[in-house]
């Protein structure tokens, strides 16, 4: 069995639903799709809940009315029969008076995630309702029965592959099953989610969880590019990639994948493939942990990143000092993306700003401490073991003329990491461009 992600784009209107209908049925075999909700409906979802944080809540109810007009629209023009137009607006019914019921009373964290779950079970429940008015036997699989985090706020596999086991067996014998992206239960059991763009998670837990075939992650885009064709013209599709390849590049900016998807996939073996919905004959781009061509493959970019030096005489010939660093940004949960040092120097970079002020505090009582803004990680992915002077070497001479603040080479044989001014972004994505022509 397969299991087919489709996006907030590919389910973002009637016709593409239709489409995507059209894309699932063409093989015959039973098969998992994950949706997201429609494309703009949890930003909208979003900007309803800033509303009643900020005690809004008359704003928040226009917003609600406005997004259930859309909705009612999509309702009229999806389904062909008086029955399932009926369903359909039945379900629109529900969830905005679900949607309403949020703005009583005093707002909080738990509302606010009802809330933003309503676009995931709004789409699915609109998509399995077509399937079954063109006889296609679907259930759906409510993601809030199984999709479980922990504690710490990550995916517990273990309880997932527990819960879905059930939920299978009750959905019986289908050809289709439908499945909520980003959607899950906490370690309390209240809703919550998986962050922005977890839809594609979702696929890959879920395919771990039920050993599946493949994972197909369906986009408007033919699958990896080697650049950004936002900065770089007469980029390349990207036949093969390695999971840990795909991994540095969904890290580092890569907006087509999440860049938690690839680990369940690569620790069950699962092959991931990336689609494009508009065309579906496409190959796209494969991730699997089968060997391929050694070298270069793509370079992706990362902003808004932070850089840090850190500067003190009690390093020098000193053991501790980096663990006493390393400390105070773990305390403040805070993330680092690269680093290098020197004898009495630490240089490090980070892409959470939230708790800055209270790390550079806790820093300064060690030692000088300098924070530089707008900065931009630029990553050269590839599998460089083979001829590791010539790769080296074509990078660092492609780079001429761009001021780099750090370098990062050498922790893996994948990555070569340069973090630049944002200002220089498009020039370096174009300079390194030429080492695919």
């Amino acid at each position: 069995m397969k299991v087919l992600k489709f996006g907030g784009t590919s389910v973002g209107s009637p016709e593409n639903m239709r489409a995507v209908m059209n894309i699932i049925t063409a093989e015959k075999e039973p098969k998992v799709v994950v949706l997201s909700a429609m494309s703009g409906t949890t930003n909208s979802l979003v900007d309803i809940s800033s509303c009643l944080y900020k005690g809004d809540k008359e704003a928040a109810k226009s917003l609600i009315e406005e997004l259930k007009l859309k909705y009612t629209k999509v309702v009229t023009e999806l389904f062909s029969s008086e029955e399932y137009k009926g369903k359909g607006q039945d379900v629109i019914c529900r969830h905005f008076d679900l949607l309403k019921e949020q703005t009583e009373g005093d707002f909080s964290e738990i509302k606010e995630q009802i809330i933003l779950a309503q676009g995931e079970l709004i789409s699915t429940a609109l998509f399995t309702y077509l399937l079954q008015e063109n006889k296609i036997k679907t259930a759906l699989l409510p993601s809030l029965d199984f999709m479980r985090i922990d504690e710490e706020k990550q995916a517990d596999l273990k309880k997932i592959k527990e819960l879905i086991k059930p939920v299978l067996a009750q959905a019986g014998d289908q050809d289709i099953f439908i499945a909520q992206g980003y959607i899950c239960r906490n370690a309390n059991g209240d809703i919550d989610n998986l962050q922005r763009g977890g839809s594609d998670y979702t696929a890959t837990l879920l395919g771990a969880a039920i050993n599946a075939e493949e994972v197909e992650i369906w986009t408007d885009i033919d699958g990896i590019h080697n650049n950004d064709p936002r900065f770089v013209e007469k980029t390349k599709r990207i036949e093969n990639l390695l999971f840990v390849e795909a991994a540095e590049l969904a890290y580092f900016g890569a907006k087509i994948l999440h860049p938690l998807t690839i680990l369940p996939a690569k620790d069950a073996n699962i092959p991931v493939r990336l689609k494009n919905t508009m065309n579906p004959e496409g190959e796209g781009t494969l991730i699997s942990n089968d060997k391929t061509i050694a070298g270069l493959k793509a370079v992706a970019a990362k902003d808004g990143i932070t850089a840090i030096r850190i500067r003190s005489d009690r390093m020098l010939m000193a053991y501790g000092f980096l663990r006493t660093v390393f400390q105070i940004f773990e305390k403040y949960k805070t993330s680092i993306d690269m680093i290098t040092t020197s004898e009495v120097a630490i240089s490090l970079s980070i892409d959470n700003n939230k708790n800055i002020e209270r790390i550079v505090s806790e820093i300064k009582e060690i030692g000088d401490v300098e924070v530089d803004n707008d900065y931009t990680i630029v990553c050269v992915v590839g599998d460089m073991i083979a001829g590791e002077k010539v790769f080296s070497k074509q990078v660092f001479n492609a780079l001429e003329g761009i001021p780099v603040r750090m370098i990062s080479y050498g922790g893996s044989r994948y990555n070569i990491s340069i973090l630049i001014k944002s200002e220089f972004k498009k020039a370096t994505l174009q300079k390194l461009n030429k080492l695919f022509v």
